[in-house]
């Protein structure tokens, strides 16, 4: 066994199954998917720390995979099935999307950064991942065709409502994210219903803003 798999053996077990994650779909993606890929040369060595890994283009807006352990608590509560049809808002390198692939019929994950768009789709390529769609978009536009989605997950956090993104959930869809909007941050689902919503706190957690979904500052005297 490789040092890599050894370490990606390690993360699932003592930071994702010590999480309550128990869903076997996403236990094998994130023993399946080489996390180390979507992750820098130089950073490789961190590919499974318990952090959220910095995989920004030089000079450009810092952009994160999240800590692996929430990003699979995330999926887990998504209850994605074989037929589903899948966003990942703000995908950074890819590594969530390579995930949510595994298990979903297709995956549509989408970035801001056009340095970062361009190395998602060439890695995601490269591990054959045939059944995910790469597109250049602002995280608050979720996909810009608006397309319906069965799942929508946040490869970061929200400080504003995301009101506009909801509206590409299908009939019975999940939307799942970190809500950053009050204190303390939480980990939320937001489900759609006979064309109303509701959502449900899952947990407390953290993960990097994603940008263009930063709370705009409020003037002051």
């Amino acid at each position: 066994m490789s040092a890599f798999a050894t370490a990606r053996q390690k993360m699932v077990d003592g930071q994702v199954r010590t999480s309550d994650v128990t869903d076997h779909r996403v236990l094998d993606a994130m023993l399946t998917v080489p996390r180390e890929a979507f992750v820098p040369a130089d950073r490789q060595g961190m590919a499974y720390l318990d952090l959220d890994l910095d995989v920004s283009a030089a000079g450009g807006v810092k952009r994160f995979l999240v800590k692996p352990a929430l990003t699979a608590k995330l999926l887990q509560a998504a209850e994605i099935r074989p037929t589903d049809r899948v966003l990942v808002v703000g995908c950074a390198s890819g590594y969530a999307a390579a995930l949510a692939a595994r298990i979903a019929s297709h995956v549509t994950a989408t970035e801001s950064e056009p340095a970062v768009e361009g190395n998602a789709k060439q890695l995601l390529s490269k591990l054959g991942l045939a059944n995910v769609t790469v597109k250049l978009a602002a995280a608050a536009l979720g996909d810009p065709a608006d397309e319906r989605y069965d799942v929508i997950l946040l490869n970061g956090a929200t400080e504003v409502p995301l009101d506009g993104l909801c509206q590409q959930l299908d009939e019975g869809g999940r939307l799942v994210g970190v809500f950053a909007i009050g204190k303390p941050a939480r980990a939320m689902i937001i489900t759609r219903s006979h064309h109303d919503f509701g959502a449900r706190v899952l947990f407390d957690a953290t993960a990097p803003v994603l940008p263009g979904l930063e709370r705009v500052p409020e003037f002051t005297f």
